[in-house]
């Protein structure tokens, strides 16, 4: 194997010789060179808030009331759940000191041929997953809008607004990088408007003085909190691709400042209005959001309500195709980064259609929250692991760097304490997690207790800790 070859820019440049926005982005996984970089890591608030103001989060916040929490418990694990938002954060900051994109800097953790196994499992798999969850919720809401407007209740109709809706994200993730900072920027800004404004009409509506009919106690709350956690933090756990929209920061950029804009640029739109999604269930049905939320707001602002939907549903896919064409590139397939991002698209788009033609679309969101965290979870600790080891010191060249008996080969291109803590944190997840489909056997034998994402977490980062040390694999800086 050799090293991959750099190109000499992303595409079009301005004055400045930084990349250009609105212009198809032509870099993929290659190095970006230091006179490319500009920006601030404060930048990065605006990249992560307007993903993050969120009709998902609503849905999400009202499933907490749901399960029969009270208005204070669900605020609280709103609260503790998005604290994960550090995690995302933290690995951010090793974009600009690498240089190349976060499913590059993995073979750090894993090893050249190990990350490539890896990658499919998350860069892939996981991605278009969460493609076809979020293009489910714009789908929803613009298949509700098109039947408002007359046209025929249909399965060609449904598949014809996924379709659109698809494609629209898609030309996100292939403008790129300088496009998302700048149309994000303005992004935030509107979708914080609009969903201020549904906050508004359900603050009007929320029964302040809530209390389920049955309140929930002992074991049966435990199993409720527990499932609960794993709900909202398994958002943030989804995002281990924070270093792709940092890396074209200077390399002297503060990490602190990368990790902190990161994660508040997350942490506040989550929590705002997941917790106006547990407001509204106190007095709406939110077994159906669109349909509670549209029935406070004032008819003229429905389909302001519905675009605005779609829009954050795009701009929230838009990162994750990004993502997951640089992890294809990543894997050694031998596409530019526009194609790949066209293949996880189809992939994406075809397990949408399954999600909204064969199943509903609440059950869809929950389920795949609460299972995607077996695996999330402890490649999220493996990452923080391996970076707090390091103290964030990667050399991009090396990691991109292929060759037998480099750096990052370790044992036969597999750096087996990744590997290890990966499948040791998932299997241990896996018993402690609580779904519709699968329970865990520990957390049966608890009371249907979920502690799927502490325990993993826990598991995975002291197994690499522990083996990495043991071996003496990852260098004390």
């Amino acid at each position: 194997m050799t090293t991959q070859p750099t190109t000499t820019s992303a595409g079009p440049l301005d004055a400045q010789g930084h990349e250009r926005a609105g212009h198809p982005e032509t870099r993929g996984i290659d190095l970006v060179p230091a006179d490319e970089r500009a920006g601030r890591p404060r930048q990065l608030f605006a990249v992560w808030a307007a993903p993050n103001v969120s009709y998902l989060s609503l849905a999400v916040g009202g499933t907490l009331i749901l399960m029969g929490l009270t208005l204070p418990q669900a605020i609280g694990v709103i609260l503790a759940g998005n604290l994960l938002w550090i995690c995302t954060g933290i690995v951010a900051a090793s974009g600009p000191v690498a240089g190349t994109s976060g499913s590059v800097i993995s073979r750090a953790f894993y090893g050249v041929i190990g990350n490539k196994v890896v990658l499919v499992l998350t860069g892939w798999l996981i991605a278009a997953a969460y493609l076809a969850l979020n293009w489910s919720a714009a789908s929803v809401a613009g298949i509700g809008l098109a039947k408002r407007m007359g046209l025929p209740d249909s399965s060609a109709l449904s598949a014809a607004v996924i379709c659109l809706i698809a494609a629209a994200t898609l030309l996100i993730a292939i403008y790129g990088y300088a496009t998302i900072v700048r149309l994000y920027a303005a992004l935030s800004v509107l979708l914080t408007i609009v969903f201020v404004v549904v906050t508004g009409h359900v603050l009007a509506e929320a029964d302040w003085s809530y209390a389920p009919a049955e309140p929930l106690e002992g074991a049966a709350l435990a199993a409720a909190l527990g499932v609960a956690f794993t709900l909202v933090a398994s958002t943030p756990l989804s995002y281990s691709n924070s270093p792709d929209l940092a890396r074209y920061l200077p390399r002297d950029s503060s990490p602190v400042a990368i990790a902190g804009w990161t994660a508040l640029g997350a942490y506040l739109p989550s929590v705002l209005f997941t917790t106006v999604g547990a407001l509204a269930a106190t007095s709406l049905d939110m077994t159906d959001p669109q349909a509670a939320l549209e029935s406070v707001l004032p008819g003229w602002f429905i389909p302001v309500f519905v675009i605005a939907v779609v829009v954050n549903t795009m701009t929230n896919n838009g990162m994750t195709a990004y993502s997951a064409g640089l992890s294809i590139q990543s894997v050694g397939v031998r596409l530019a980064r526009i194609p790949a991002v066209l293949i996880i698209g189809v992939l994406g788009t075809a397990m949408t259609l399954y999600a909204i033609l064969v199943w509903d679309f609440l059950t869809s969101v929950n389920t795949m929250l609460q299972l995607v965290v077996v695996v999330t979870g402890p490649a999220m600790a493996v990452a923080v692991t391996d970076l707090v080891m390091r103290r964030i010191r990667y050399n991009g060249a090396d990691l991109l760097g292929q060759e037998h008996g480099g750096p990052f080969w370790y044992h036969r291109g597999v750096h087996w304490s990744g590997v290890l803590a990966l499948v040791a944190g998932g299997l241990t997840s896996l018993m402690w997690v609580t779904t519709s489909s699968w329970t865990g056997p520990i957390a049966a034998a608890m009371g249907d207790f979920d502690l799927a994402i502490p325990s993993g977490m826990g598991v995975a980062a002291a197994v690499y800790w522990v083996s990495a040390r043991v071996l003496g694999t990852v260098p004390r800086p």
